[in-house]
């Protein structure tokens, strides 16, 4: 009977989440904000297989980029969080055409770094404040005679609202294709970068425990994992909370290396402690034009304002354990 009961509850949850996930759109609180961050696959030129052979320095095929437009529609979200766009000129790009299908995100700011083809943007649909492009982090992995570049930089935009601003940290470190025969899949590359970027957040937000940030993006990194437990502590400074989130069907993976068949969570959203308490909603996006426009799926979280009845959830980590800092 327990086993039942266990079933049952398992299948009710997964309904309503479902049901949540299916109208998403549609059930943003009053004056809450919808934030969402995307990786969306080499919107730059890029080399690429394609039916006519190996193409170099290639637009994204007008078929993905059709198909992530489709899927910025259906988000609807209010602030988009974009990795791997190829800076100001691609997202202009994608904005003039999302006005085309009568999708307007009048405010936009991208941003290139170490990385020349690869960048971080943002797409508002509200007025955005102060942006301010972090490109001179650096970070030193362990054993390294020298800090490097975080290769993609970070970007910060305030986002005013009526009950004070909200300042987003967009974010995509290293990949996990390493070059050093020590650090085969770049995870000290990786960790080095995101204490470069805790840093850095720490010294414009001394206090996160008052504060009100998101540090989100692609961390090529799984819940747990070094490179997100320096975004979330310093020693036993608490700097941000992982939210999770999950799709209609209850699966966490956002990233998937179709050639192997593996699938991944490496795209986040951390939360200062701050801002943590006005946390609605999280979900992934799973529709069918999710997997034709980037190897990557969108995250999604809502704001609401202070004291607006924010739903009801759990803080978390991403992993177990205590948070001991990775220095």
């Amino acid at each position: 009977m327990s086993g039942f009961r266990a079933s049952w509850a398992r299948w009710l949850r997964a309904w309503l989440v479902a049901m949540l996930a299916w109208a998403a759109p549609g059930l943003a609180a009053e004056g809450a904000l919808v934030v969402a961050t995307y990786n969306v696959q080499n919107y730059t030129l890029a080399n690429r297989r394609t039916d006519d052979g190996y193409r170099p320095g290639y637009p994204k095929p007008e078929a993905e980029k059709a198909a992530l437009r489709a899927v910025i529609r259906r988000m609807d979200a209010d602030v988009i969080a974009l990795q791997e766009v190829g800076g100001p000129a691609f997202l202009a790009e994608l904005r003039r055409d999302l006005a085309s299908e009568g999708v307007s995100y009048p405010h936009g700011e991208a941003m290139l770094a170490a990385d020349t083809e690869r960048g971080l943007a943002v797409l508002s649909r509200v007025p955005l404040g102060a942006v301010r492009a972090h490109r001179d982090l650096a970070g030193r992995r362990r054993g390294a005679d020298a800090a490097e570049p975080v290769r993609r930089g970070l970007l910060q935009v305030e986002v005013p609202r009526p009950d004070g601003p909200i300042t987003l940290f967009v974010v995509h470190l290293k990949s996990r294709l390493g070059v050093d025969k020590d650090d085969p899949q770049a995870e000290d590359q990786r960790v080095a970068e995101a204490q470069a970027v805790r840093n850095r957040v720490l010294e414009l937000f001394p206090d996160p425990a008052s504060a009100r940030f998101v540090v989100l993006g692609d961390f090529n990194d799984l819940p747990g994992s070094r490179a997100l437990r320096a975004v979330e502590a310093r020693g036993k400074t608490r700097i941000a909370r992982w939210i999770d989130a999950e799709d209609e069907r209850g699966h966490r993976w956002t990233h998937t290396y179709a050639a192997r068949g593996l699938y991944s969570r490496f795209d986040h959203v951390l939360v200062s402690p701050g801002l943590v308490g006005g946390v609605g909603r999280a979900w992934i996006a799973d529709w069918p034009e999710v997997g034709q426009a980037s190897d990557h799926r969108p995250v999604l979280i809502e704001l609401h304002p202070r004291g607006a009845g924010a739903l009801p959830r759990q803080e978390t980590e991403s992993g177990d354990g205590d948070l001991a800092d990775v220095d």
